[in-house]
Formats: C-alpha cells, structure tokens, sequence
C-alpha cells in the first residue's frame, strides 16, 4: 500500500531531482521523513526509473546499521554497476553510520548518481558535512501533520464538525502514525506519543553528546513544554531549576542549560523564535520564546490542559508559518509585543494570535500592537472568535484561524 502523500513536501523533491545538490531531508524522528522517501520512489517509479536504479538502505535496521561507511559504500557501488543509467540513492536515518558523510561524497564524486539522505538529528548538518561536501546540499525541513494534512489523513465522519476535528488537532498533535488509531483511545493514543518521545530522547538527545544530569535534562524539558510561547531565557530557567533542588545537590550552571536546551533543538523538539526589535531593526539576544514541535507530545507530557490555549494556538500558527517558508520571529516595538513577524523574499506578514476577541480591552491590545508598526506590510489577527472574523479595522484584517490553516 503506497503512502500517504503529502505534496508540500513532494513537490520539494521534485523540484530538486537530478540538480547536483544532494537533498537532506531533517525532522523530528516519526514526523513522516521515511514515507516522504517512499513516496518520491514511487513518484520515481511511475515516471520511468526501474527498480534497478533505485537503491534504499535504512539504517534503523539492525542489518544496516552495524555496517562500517567502507562496506555502504562497497554495497551500493556494486548495485550501481548492475544499471548504466543514472542511479538514485536513498540512504535513511544515514547518521547511525559514523563517517556517513565520506561515503555521501566519495558516491557523488565516483557515480552518475541523485542522492537523498535523512536524518533525525541537526549534527547532521554538523561542521564535518559542510566541509565534505562543500555547500553542495539542500536541506528539506519536514515537519509533523498540519491540521490541514490532519484532517485530509484521517476519515473523519462527514458530519464532524471543522471545531470538532480542530480539538483533537490540538489535543493529539499531529504525528502521522496517530492516524492508524482510534482517537477515542486515549489511552492507546498516549502509549504511540510517549513511545515516540521516549525514543526521540534516547536516540537523538542523549546519545549525541555525553548528558550527565538527565533529571535536570528532563526538567528542562517539562519547563519549556510549560512555557511554549513565554518569553524566557537560561537565568530564568535556571532560577526555576534551583529554586526545586537542596543545597548540597550539585548546582546546575548555565553552559549546561544552554547545552542542554541546544540539544533539544539539534533533536527537533523545539523551536527558538528570536525577538525583533522593530524600530531598532536588529534581533535581540535575550527574552526569546521556544515552541514544541508537537502538542500530541507536549500534553502527553504534561497532561492536556485548556487553560493555556492560547499559547497553544500560538504554537500552531509558529509551525505553519514555518511550513509556508516563513522565516519566523517575535516581533518588539516600544513596549508592545506582535506575536509574530513572519519574512519570506519581499514578504512580510505581521501576525497576532488570540483565541477571542470579545472582551474589548483583549481586542484593542491586539490591534494596537499592529497599529504601532507604520510600515505597509500586511497586519493579520488570527482568532477562533467568529463573530469578529471576516472584518478589518485600520487596514488590519482579522481572519479566522482554523480557516486560514486549512488555506
């Protein structure tokens, strides 16, 4: 049975087949980067390549995985040998392999060949990988289901309404395996999301670098799910941190925050989203905000709860934005805050995220932070609240939110 597609993603591949770049494709592990592999080889297939100029390896695979780069690369040398035409090459979680990337150039350099590569992790695009292949990579970011992908994978009963599925959105996440089970589940549904999470952290956090204190590890992982959309920074985490341990624990210093927080990044669970000053025109280094890459994973965590919507909604909209291509980052002007300043070439959106808009001092702090910036790039507020969707004030459009991520 062929995979599900997911054109976005296809269509990215496609747009990058037979350029000389080889096409790396990242994201968090179970997000999807595997059946996205298995869909462009069946694209391949149905436009004429022969099942003997594709080879696929995957190095989960006990088989493959305790192979040395010497022996990937004897092994698909002598595939290619079989075909004179031009082969493609599908090497998958290739970072289980130590010094992948010599077998990555060296098959660049010696055969007529299209190479795809993925990985779960960002020392995949480490120093090493640079200096190997000298810029001659392309990196496709994948991420976790949309809610558009969302509602298109799951057979959803006709008569379930759009806020109906949008719930489970954001209850579930979007991990595509989720789809082969029954949402009403939960507790199943759990078991899948803390399986994934359990082995993210295993194979692509803790095993990249020596992690000395995994509690502490663990509740930086608690504190930033918790914060998704606060501003933070290392001295507050590590104010937090302390203020929970006895004196004569061992002291948690700030270097092991922030290495411990860039893992987590290097392993795609979380976002940074850096702040702007507008007026200044210059990023900031301090006060950033962090997103969880997958609220399925954030409320097995932590335990679903609807009190923090609205950071919640806002997590949403982090993710599509960067799904559209949008370089993404909190936006300051004065003293006011704009969720989101979003850029992509000669665009730029200026985003706020509000579950509603009812209350009229919630609704004139929204605008008047859009206000505030004078320039004439599009201002949007995205909201739940239906009564004020479909209408603009002042230039600004306030558009329904669930609308728009189904765009």
């Amino acid at each position: 049975m062929k995979k599900k597609n997911r054109p976005l993603y296809l269509q990215k591949l496609i747009n990058f087949k037979d350029k000389e770049a080889i096409k790396v494709i990242t994201g968090l592990r179970r997000c999807g980067k595997s059946s996205i592999l298995e869909v462009f080889r069946d694209y391949l297939a149905d436009n004429g390549v022969k099942d003997k100029n594709i080879i696929y390896m995957n190095f989960e695979t006990l088989a493959n995985r305790s192979k040395t780069y010497m022996q990937v690369y004897d092994e698909i040398i002598k595939k290619a040998k079989l075909t004179q035409d031009r082969v493609y090459i599908f090497l998958d979680e290739i970072q289980q392999i130590e010094k992948w990337e010599l077998t990555v150039n060296s098959l660049r350099v010696d055969i007529d060949c299209d190479i795809y590569i993925t990985g779960s992790n960002a020392y995949l695009l480490s120093s090493q990988l640079s200096t190997y292949l000298s810029g001659r990579y392309i990196e496709i970011k994948i991420l976790p289901l949309s809610f558009k992908e969302f509602v298109e994978f799951n057979n959803f009963a006709p008569t379930m309404q759009k806020d109906e599925i949008f719930a489970l959105y954001l209850k579930f996440g979007g991990m595509p395996i989720l789809t082969e089970y029954d949402f009403k589940n939960e507790e199943i549904v759990n078991s899948v999301l803390e399986g994934i999470f359990t082995s993210v952290i295993m194979e692509d956090v803790i095993k990249q670098a020596p992690v000395r204190d995994v509690v502490t590890l663990d509740k930086i992982i608690n504190f930033l799910a918790d914060n998704i959309g606060n501003s933070t920074s290392i001295n507050n985490i590590k104010n937090v941190l302390l203020s929970g341990r006895n004196a004569d624990e061992r002291k948690i210093t700030s270097a092991t925050i922030d290495n411990y927080i860039k893992l987590l990044e290097n392993a795609f669970i979380f976002y940074p989203a850096f702040r702007y000053d507008i007026k200044g025109k210059e990023y900031l280094k301090t006060q950033g905000k962090y997103y969880m890459v997958d609220l399925g994973l954030r409320n097995q965590r932590l335990g679903f709860r609807n009190t923090d919507r609205g950071y919640i909604l806002e997590n949403v909209v982090y993710f599509e934005l960067l799904r559209r291509g949008y370089k993404v980052s909190v936006g300051k002007t004065d003293e006011k805050e704009i969720d989101f300043i979003a850029i992509k070439s000669d665009e730029k959106l200026y985003i706020q995220v509000t579950e509603s808009l009812s209350n009229e001092s919630t609704r004139q702090r929204e605008l008047a932070a859009l206000r505030s910036v004078k320039d004439h790039f599009e201002k949007i507020v995205l909201t739940t609240d239906v009564l004020f969707t479909g209408t603009s004030e002042d230039g600004i459009k306030i558009v329904n939110l669930t609308d728009w991520l189904l765009e």
